[in-house]
């Protein structure tokens, strides 16, 4: 059991205390038991189950110190190692090769799609030098008012 100093007591949090408790005891432990050992190493009112078991169960689901097990203990995540499987079939492999040979076809067809026989612009030309303006107002359309 572990013993809070009367400012410990004041200033720390339940999931604080639940830490502690469980790093403490080194065991697994259901929620309602934690919450009963937090209310004791406070010095709460035994009330305070009742008021606050629904707001420390949430305390313990976003704390990511903590970890729910399958069995409906709670545990620290730092005694766990989280496991990692990679699943791969033979037919996504070859999905994946199949993409990157796709992918190599379509950089060789940009590649073909260039045209070494365009001539190159290397002047500097005005485009609209040889633009020619019409003017087509003729002054016996003018308006008489």
């Amino acid at each position: 059991m572990i013993k809070l100093t009367q400012e410990e007591k004041d200033t720390m949090s339940y999931d604080d205390v639940a830490y502690l408790i469980i790093k403490d005891s080194n065991k697994k432990i259901k929620t309602p038991d934690l919450f009963k050992k937090v209310i004791k190493a406070m010095a709460l009112p035994e009330e305070e189950f009742s008021r606050g078991i629904g707001d420390f169960f949430e305390l313990l689901i976003t704390d990511k110190r903590f970890i729910l097990l399958e069995d409906g203990y709670w545990d620290l995540k730092i005694n766990h190692n989280t496991k990692i499987t990679i699943d791969e079939d033979e037919e996504d492999i070859e999905d994946l090769e199949l993409l990157d040979e796709e992918e190599d076809a379509e950089e060789q067809d940009l590649d073909v799609n260039y045209d070494d026989d365009a001539p190159v612009d290397d002047e500097e030309t005005d485009d609209l030098e040889d633009l020619l303006i019409i003017d087509d107002t003729d002054e016996s359309d003018e308006m008489i008012v």
